[in-house]
């Protein structure tokens, strides 16, 4: 690993830095794992915006994958095709097409199956470049080396710049590195593996990251010849990135490498040429998520559904790492805090987390159609009673409402009521769905706050993606998202970010907090949740790809003029900075440092008043807009400018 990093620069004059390309290369390419798909997929369309022609993906070919995310065509570069055509000629298989996502960016997709017949050659070269052995009963290791094998084949025939993401795509990188090629690489890790390993052992990670030894660490949870890839990836990369400044303060432990340059993830936002039109989306998806509860729970629903309030948290099935367990325990104090306070409010939780399931609860669709049974019949003795109403009012009469109903229709009422029992649910979110008919993004709409007191989240795209909503959630300063938060706005929980302290506060503080978020959240009323709706939405703006693609740009940049600084030099050498990025409190909000927070569980209306008449909304959506900066022009390619004749300006 030392002797790769120390690899000499390649020293090629005639590199054609007109024809440069720009390859991605991730195992999550068309293929969703987890977070960096969305990574990946919502950058796609700024990275083409920039490149153009010239920005290709590279992933691993799964047909079922391709069937509804691929569109093939023929490589309108002559350099793809020619490469392609010396893979297949060897038997190994390469599909190219446009990806159907925002961009249309193109793909190459390998086939790791045809070319498995290599898998022990390739292990072995493996070894003798980098001494790190895979064992064969790793069939997730075997498989990235197949795919690094086969991305450092086909990087021989091109002059690019290259960006690994993750362990299972960093042997490639070893292997251009350690064969010379002409290529300028960067590395993104979106979390450390042996980060992930600990802090789900419930490990006091982050006050001990210079405690660890990592290779003993790494070896007794069999992660050694992982760990491995994913170091040598990181020294042997010529810019290596990270998504928060958390995980890089956890790479420079973990990895024994600081990053480069920090890469925030960000989103594609879309704006509503209405002004309030995600406001009227919350109420019609939460409108759907009430005919829910209202099958889930028929025959005890003894509460209001409009003073109900639905929280929600997603993501892996990590009990701990995710923060489920913290959030349990929270609940249970919320729950406590309501009854003893005599509250009216109704608290609603979901647990977006997918596990093994083998098919609805027969109970489950049971309920959902004595749900529909129940409106059925609530029609059918309406139609009935508007029929006898309407012939008695012909009549001149006034009707005794005494009987109106007769003996049929009250025995099929309390049949419908008799039938009622409580039931679960399996997850399942999908607009096809007989149980719940919304998409993960419908139901986020819907909800009204989202909850992700998670210890280990590098980046954090749930809470990200509440933000483009609209929609407050509750986040650590563990996660990245979290992170980027507290440093670019003043009072996060103004704008419906809570900000949980799970670093310097024990796990019984933390749980205190986040029970006193929970609550304060139960205390506003209908029109403070709009309010803060709307600045949560403003805050969109800040994850927007169009802002921090420039970081990306900055590590492309950079890494140019690292693999050949006689042909490309960067101008300044720091990374770009975000002044301008920093949102006031909003002028309605009383400046103290807990403005957003009632400080006792009974504050006065007379308080909501006040704020509702200090409260300007167009005020403060300029004020806001104008802590943003302009999005950045996107230059010609390539980024960058040659040297002639010694002389070089940025």
């Amino acid at each position: 690993m030392t002797s790769l990093n120390g690899l000499p620069q390649w020293e090629d004059e005639d590199l054609p830095v007109e024809d440069l390309l720009l390859f991605e290369i991730s195992w999550e390419v068309t293929n969703k794992v987890g977070g960096i798909y969305t990574v990946i997929q919502t950058k796609a369309k700024t990275t083409a915006d920039e490149w153009g022609e010239n920005y290709f993906l590279i992933g691993p070919y799964f047909e079922q994958n391709v069937k509804t995310q691929v569109e093939f065509c023929e490589p309108p570069n002559p350099a793809i095709k020619k490469a392609m055509d010396t893979m297949k000629s060897q038997g190994c298989q390469a599909f190219f097409g446009r990806w159907l996502i925002e961009g249309s960016p193109y793909v190459l997709l390998f086939d790791i199956g045809s070319a498995a017949w290599n898998l022990d050659k390739w292990k072995g070269e493996f070894w003798e470049v980098s001494n790190i052995g895979i064992p064969f009963h790793d069939r997730e290791a075997n498989d990235a080396v197949i795919f690094g094998s086969l991305t450092a084949w086909f990087l021989k025939e091109v002059h690019i710049i290259a960006h690994f993401h993750e362990w299972q795509a960093g042997v490639g990188l070893i292997l251009s590195r350690s064969q010379k090629l002409p290529v300028a690489t960067i590395f993104t890790t979106h979390a450390t593996l042996l980060g992930r390993y600990l802090c789900a052992a419930s490990i006091d990670f982050y006050n001990n990251l210079d405690q660890f030894d990592i290779d003993k660490e790494a070896g007794e949870r069999q992660i050694y010849h992982r760990y491995c890839m994913e170091r040598a990836s990181v020294h042997c990369a010529h810019v290596f990135t990270t998504v928060s400044q958390i995980t890089a303060t956890e790479a420079e432990h973990m990895l024994k490498k600081s990053p480069d340059v920090v890469t925030p993830n960000g989103l594609n936002i879309k704006k509503f040429s209405a002004m309030h039109e995600f406001q009227n989306l919350h109420s019609m998806y939460k409108a759907r998520i009430q005919e829910f509860i209202r099958g889930h729970f028929y025959g005890h629903l003894d509460f209001n559904l409009d003073k109900t309030l639905f929280f929600f948290i997603a993501g892996r099935y990590e009990f701990s790492n995710k923060g489920a367990d913290m959030f349990l325990e929270a609940l249970s104090r919320l729950n406590f805090l309501l009854r003893v306070h005599k509250t009216d409010v109704t608290v609603v939780v979901f647990f977006i987390m997918p596990a093994k399931t083998n098919n609805f609860n027969v109970e489950t669709l049971k309920g959902q159609a004595v749900r529909k049974q129940l409106w059925d019949t609530a029609q059918s003795v309406k139609e009935k009673f508007g029929r006898k109403l309407y012939n008695a009012l012909l009549k001149g009469e006034i009707p005794d409402l005494n009987k109106i109903l007769d003996r049929d229709d009250i025995t099929i009422m309390k049949r419908a009521i008799f039938s009622t029992q409580v039931i679960l649910h399996p997850e399942f979110l999908s607009s096809t769905s007989p149980l719940l008919p919304l998409d993960y993004e419908e139901f986020v709409r819907g909800c009204h706050l989202g909850v992700f007191p998670s210890y280990y989240e590098p980046w954090g795209y749930t809470p990200a993606e509440c933000t483009v909503m609209g929609i407050p959630s509750v986040t650590t300063n563990l996660s990245g998202f979290g992170c980027f938060m507290q440093e670019h706005v003043a009072d996060p929980a103004a704008y419906g970010i809570y900000i949980v302290d799970r670093r310097f506060r024990s796990p019984d503080e933390s749980c205190n907090q986040l029970t006193q978020f929970l609550y304060g959240f139960c205390q506003q009323n209908r029109r403070q949740r709009i309010i803060q709706r709307n600045r949560t939405e403003r805050l969109s703006d800040l994850l927007d790809w169009r802002y921090l693609g420039r970081y990306y740009m900055h590590a492309r940049h950079l890494a140019l003029s690292r693999a050949f600084p006689d042909k490309f030099e960067m101008e300044p050498s720091a990374p770009p900075k975000t002044e301008g990025f920093r949102f006031p409190r909003p002028s309605s909000v009383p400046p103290s440092p807990s403005a957003s927070q009632h400080s006792s569980p009974h504050h006065s209306e007379a308080e909501d008043e006040d704020e509702d008449e200090r409260y300007d909304e167009d005020e403060e959506a300029e004020r806001d807009r104008q802590n943003i900066k302009s999005p950045f022009t996107l230059g010609a390619l390539p980024q960058g400018k040659k040297k002639q004749h010694g002389e070089y300006r940025n």
